[in-house]
């Protein structure tokens, strides 16, 4: 039996023992009956000579391996999007190598899909001084995914969110951009939890008025939108948002907290899934969803619900720090060779936190390698003074 020492809430040490088997693989990538898309970390190079702080050095072999990984469970990538830290460690010069690259690997890939995030993070927001600043950044992004043969992920904007006065204001600068889209595109709809100076988008605080607003959006430009993605942690307004969505418009979860009675769905509606938590539970999420195309809800649900303590474990608050979560299972089930992140966000979270992430990744069978990760995680823990 793999054991090992984890530190509890009260400071004590405890010899925790695993529990949990590795989720088997597929033989074949295997077909969903939700569209899927794993919204996918960056792997960076801490032998490159560069400031933490500034441009990230990345590991692009080990990056692009990671989206083999992704495609090879059936997932669609979700590129240079918030799980990837944009504008928390990855600017826009590095998504745009980000998006080059990723784009030019699916080419070489039977059956790869992926959109990418295009926002205005190269605007900083304390510059923008009107709409038509934003609707420049803008074009620039999406324009730039475009160039490359890519589909947009509409991004929340920082800029928007300070300049706008009213949802007239975002559904001038929607409806400009979704004109000129070449391909239908997803919007995004990100709470203040995940980035607190998106408060207030699509122009009011109030649920009810702001979801106004993006239906309304929506609908003026539904040759355009593919659907949207929806991230407020909170299932009953998903719920809603996806009931009164025009026909045609898709409803993708980006809610870490409730996505397995979301996707799962009521009966009438469910909704798609385009999840940071995607990165780190590939492989169970692959197979309770292969099991959902099958009819076997019995088992898509023993396989999923699991991974839902421990996801909303990594997405607690201060959620934006969810990334440092992720990559940290990354780095335990072997995908990369070290626990560094740009603009050192592993500091982000405390080795309690990690323990406990550890202790809930052993439940829901996340730990795809019990040795190296038990190997791992007791270096690590050492080295943060638990022996």
């Amino acid at each position: 039996m793999l054991t090992l020492k984890l530190p509890k809430a009260d400071g004590s040490v405890e010899q925790y023992s695993l529990i949990g088997a590795p989720t088997e693989r597929p033989n074949a990538v295997p077909v969903f009956n939700r569209i899927a898309y794993a919204a996918a970390h960056v792997v960076s190079d801490p032998r490159a000579e560069t400031d933490p702080w500034g441009r990230p050095a990345i590991d692009w072999d080990a990056t692009l391996a990671f989206r083999h990984h992704l495609w090879g469970l059936g997932f669609r990538i979700a590129e240079a999007m918030d799980t990837a830290q944009r504008g928390m460690g990855l600017d826009w010069p590095g998504a745009q190598e980000l998006i080059r690259r990723s784009l030019a690997e699916a080419r070489t890939v039977e059956g790869a899909d992926l959109a990418c995030g295009a926002g205005t993070d190269h605007l900083s927001p304390l510059d923008t001084r009107s709409l038509d600043d934003v609707i420049g950044a803008y074009e620039e992004q999406v324009g730039f995914v475009e160039q490359h043969g890519g589909r947009a992920i509409m991004m929340a904007s920082r800029a928007l969110a300070r300049v706008a006065k009213s949802g007239e204001d975002y559904a001038r600068v929607y409806g400009r951009i979704l004109s000129q889209a070449k391909d239908k595109v997803v919007l995004h709809w990100l709470g203040d939890m995940f980035d607190p100076q998106l408060a207030g988008y699509w122009g009011s605080s109030d649920f009810e008025t702001a979801l106004d607003t993006v239906l309304g959006i929506i609908d003026a430009n539904k040759s355009k939108v593919e659907g949207i993605k929806i991230s407020l942690l909170d299932n009953a307004r998903e719920i809603e948002l996806r009931r009164r969505l025009p026909e045609g418009a898709l409803c993708f979860t980006g809610d870490d907290f409730n996505y397995a009675e979301l996707i799962e769905g009521d009966g009438t509606h469910y909704s798609h899934a385009l999840l940071g938590i995607f990165d780190a539970v590939a492989p169970q999420a692959s197979k309770a969803l292969a099991c959902l195309k099958a009819g076997d809800v019995e088992t898509f649900r023993s396989v999923i619900e699991p991974t839902v303590p421990l996801s909303r474990k990594i997405f607690e608050a201060p959620t934006q720090y969810y990334k440092a979560g992720v990559v940290f299972l990354a780095w335990l089930n072997g995908h990369q060779s070290h626990f560094t992140m740009p603009a050192g966000m592993q500091s982000a979270r405390g080795v309690n936190h990690y323990a406990e992430i550890f202790r809930l990744a052993d439940r829901a069978r996340v730990l795809d390698q019990p040795e190296l990760a038990v190997t791992r995680m007791s270096h690590f823990m050492a080295v943060n003074g638990v022996s």
